[in-house]
C-alpha cells in the first residue's frame, strides 16, 4: 500500500468509524447471535490480495452484529472501556509511527512523552511527590499488579531474582479485591495457596483491619513471609474503598509491600473533592489508575506509579549484548523495558495525550463529574421506590441495587433488561444476595438514558 492509496483507504476508514459511532444509540447493546455464527459467516483467506472494500463489507455484515458494544449509551456492565474519539486518532498516529519504545534509544520521544505524561498526572491528581520519576504505562491493572508483586518480592527477599520463591511466601487481598492479584500470584510462582483472603465490613465491604492484623501476625508466628498487600480503592463488585492509610500502617510495621488498586476509581482523583478516597497513597508503594475505564483513553492503556523505581528495575532487568548502548550505559535515561513484563512496547502515551490535549485536565473532570450526578440521580430514584433498595453505598459512578421481593425478582429484572436490548447490566452478589451493578461511565450516557434504564427496571 502506497501512501496514496492509504490515504484514499484510510479516508474510507475514518469514515465508518464516524457512521458506526453515529449510529451506535440504535444498536442493541448485546450482540445477538449465537456461539459460532460469525466464524461460520468468513471466508477462507485469499490467495491474491484483494483491497479493502470487502473488508468493509464484513465489518458491516459479520463484525459489527457479533460485537457487544462498549461504547454504547446503554453500556453499564462491568466497568466502562471508553475509547474517544481523540483517543482512536492517537492510537492511529502511533500505529502510523510504528515504533518499538522498549529503549530509549529505539525511540526518544516514546519514552520521554511518556514520562512527562505520567509526572504531569501526578500533580493533576493530587499523588504523593514520591511518585514523581515512578511512572510509567502498563497494558491493564493485572500487569501493574503483576509487577508489583515482583519488586515486593525483590525487595524482600534479594535472593529472589537468582533462586526464585521459597514457597513460604504470602500476599493478602479482601475478599473483594480483582482476580488480578491472585493471578500474579500464581505466575510469580508463588500458587494460590498463598493468598489470604481477608475478611470485609459488612457494611463498607472494605478489608477489616483487625482481621488483616490477626492473619499477618499468625503467618509470621508460624515462619510465614509477607510480601505484599493489595488494598482496593474503588473494588470490581461494589465500588468499595478500603482504608489505604490503616493498611499501611500494618504493612509499615512488617515490611510489607503496600500495593493499591484504583483501576477504575483512579482517575476521579483528578476531581479535588474525590481525594478523600485516596488518603494514605502517600504511605503505598505503587498505585495504579486504568485511564482505558473511565478516562477516555481507547484500551489498552493503564497508569502505574510507584516509590521504589529502583527496585522495580533491579528485579527486572536483564542486559543481553545486543541492547546495549550508549546512551542505555551512561546512566542519563530510562530505558522502559526493565518497567514491565514484556520486551517491547507500543507508543501507548501518544493515545493518552492526544486526549489530554483535546479535552484538557478539565473536560476530563467534566467527564467524571457528569456520571457521578447520573449515578446520585439513580440513587435517589432508587431510594424513593419501596421495591427497590440499595445493597451498598453508591460509589462515585457505580450503583449497586436488589428487588426487594429478593434474588429472583432482581435476576428477572436484569434479564428483561438485557433482553430488550438498550442497556447491558452485569451482576454482583453482596452479603450473599444477588445484585444489578449499574456502572455508568460511557461518553455518550446522557440522563435521558439513564431514566430509561430506570423506567425499564421499575416496570418489570
Amino acid at each position: 500500500m502506497q501512501p496514496d492509496e492509504f490515504r484514499r483507504i484510510g479516508h474510507e476508514v475514518i469514515d465508518w468509524i464516524a457512521d458506526y459511532r453515529e449510529r451506535l444509540g440504535d444498536l442493541p447493546v448485546r450482540s445477538q447471535v449465537e456461539p459460532g455464527w460469525v466464524r461460520s459467516q468468513l471466508s477462507a483467506l485469499p490467495e491474491q490480495g484483494e483491497g479493502f472494500g470487502g473488508l468493509l463489507a464484513d465489518l458491516d455484515r459479520v463484525v459489527v452484529p457479533g460485537t457487544t458494544h462498549w461504547q454504547h449509551p446503554g453500556f453499564y456492565a462491568y466497568f466502562p472501556s471508553n475509547a474517544s474519539l481523540p483517543s482512536v486518532l492517537g492510537d492511529l498516529l502511533s500505529s502510523g509511527l510504528g515504533v518499538q519504545g522498549m529503549l530509549w534509544s529505539t525511540s526518544p520521544a516514546c519514552t520521554e512523552v511518556e514520562q512527562h505524561l505520567m509526572d504531569e498526572l501526578v500533580d493533576a491528581m493530587g499523588l504523593p511527590p514520591s511518585f514523581r520519576g515512578g511512572g510509567v504505562i502498563q497494558d491493564t491493572a493485572s500487569s501493574a499488579a503483576m509487577v508489583a508483586m515482583l519488586a515486593a518480592l525483590h525487595r524482600k527477599s534479594g535472593k529472589w531474582r537468582q533462586s526464585g520463591v521459597d514457597g513460604d511466601e504470602t500476599v493478602y487481598v479482601s475478599s473483594q479485591t480483582h482476580s488480578s492479584i491472585e493471578r500474579a500470584a500464581r505466575m510469580a510462582g508463588l500458587g494460590e495457596d498463598s493468598v489470604r483472603a481477608i475478611e470485609v465490613s459488612a457494611a463498607t465491604l472494605a478489608m477489616d483491619i483487625d482481621a488483616l492484623t490477626r492473619q499477618i501476625e499468625s503467618d509470621v508466628d508460624s515462619g510465614r513471609t509477607p510480601v505484599l498487600v493489595c488494598a482496593t480503592v474503588g473494588t470490581t463488585g461494589t465500588g468499595a474503598v478500603d482504608p489505604v492509610r490503616a493498611i499501611a500502617e500494618v504493612c509499615a510495621r512488617h515490611g510489607i509491600w503496600l500495593h493499591v488498586d484504583a483501576a477504575w476509581a483512579g482517575p476521579a482523583a483528578l476531581c479535588p473533592e474525590h481525594r478523600d478516597l485516596f488518603d494514605g497513597l502517600e504511605l503505598a508503594d505503587s498505585f495504579c489508575a486504568n485511564a482505558h475505564k473511565w478516562m477516555l483513553t481507547a484500551f489498552d492503556l493503564s497508569l502505574f506509579w510507584t516509590a521504589h523505581p529502583d527496585v522495580l528495575v533491579d528485579a527486572l532487568t536483564i542486559l543481553p549484548e545486543y541492547l546495549r548502548n550508549s546512551a542505555t550505559e551512561s546512566g542519563a535515561v530510562v530505558d522502559y523495558r526493565d518497567w514491565q513484563i514484556p520486551l517491547g512496547r507500543r507508543f501507548r502515551a501518544l493515545k493518552l495525550w492526544s486526549v489530554l490535549r483535546w479535552y484538557g485536565l478539565e473536560g476530563i473532570r467534566a467527564h467524571l463529574r457528569g456520571h457521578v450526578e447520573l449515578a446520585g440521580l439513580l440513587e435517589s430514584w432508587v431510594a424513593a421506590d419501596e421495591r427497590w433498595e440499595l445493597v451498598a453505598p453508591r460509589s462515585l459512578s457505580l450503583v449497586t441495587l436488589a428487588h426487594r421481593d429478593g434474588d429472583e425478582a432482581t435476576r428477572r429484572a436484569m434479564d428483561t433488561v438485557n433482553a430488550e436490548g438498550s442497556a447491558f447490566l452485569t451482576h454482583t452478589v453482596v452479603n450473599g444476595r444477588f445484585a444489578i451493578r449499574v456502572a455508568i461511565g460511557s461518553e455518550a450516557t446522557r440522563e435521558h438514558h439513564v431514566r430509561a434504564l430506570w423506567d425499564a427496571l421499575s416496570a418489570v
